[in-house]
């Protein structure tokens, strides 16, 4: 990514979080107090993306990908109160810890 790309995205960034118009003008003039040098379609290609996509969307979905699985906690049923503590608490001790990826599952190493 470019100097003048990332001053783009940052400078659409804070339009959108100020309520104003993303137009290729105020990206320029963003860029332009920032002293970051951006080639001149920078901004432009930039506002373009602004008018067919809703910034917000962009940013809240950056971490969708899909694939995740959701978990589902059966709600305690009237008359028995008390198990509902133990399958929440069992839910928890669940959790796996993140594994660490060595060279080996990868199918090379340092030294092949």
């Amino acid at each position: 990514m470019s100097v003048g790309e990332l001053g783009c995205t940052y400078a659409s960034l804070i339009l959108q979080d100020d309520g104003i118009p993303i137009t290729a003008e105020k990206i320029a003039a963003l860029l332009k107090a920032a002293n970051v040098a951006a080639e001149s379609y920078w901004p432009s290609l930039f506002a373009k993306l602004a008018e067919k996509r809703n910034i917000e969307d962009l940013i809240t979905n950056v971490g969708a990908g899909g694939g995740g699985a959701a978990v589902t906690v059966a709600a305690p049923s009237a008359g028995g109160g008390g198990a509902a503590a133990p399958a929440a608490a069992a839910v928890e001790e669940k959790k796996e810890e993140p594994k660490e990826e060595s060279d080996d599952d990868m199918g090379f190493s340092l030294f092949d």
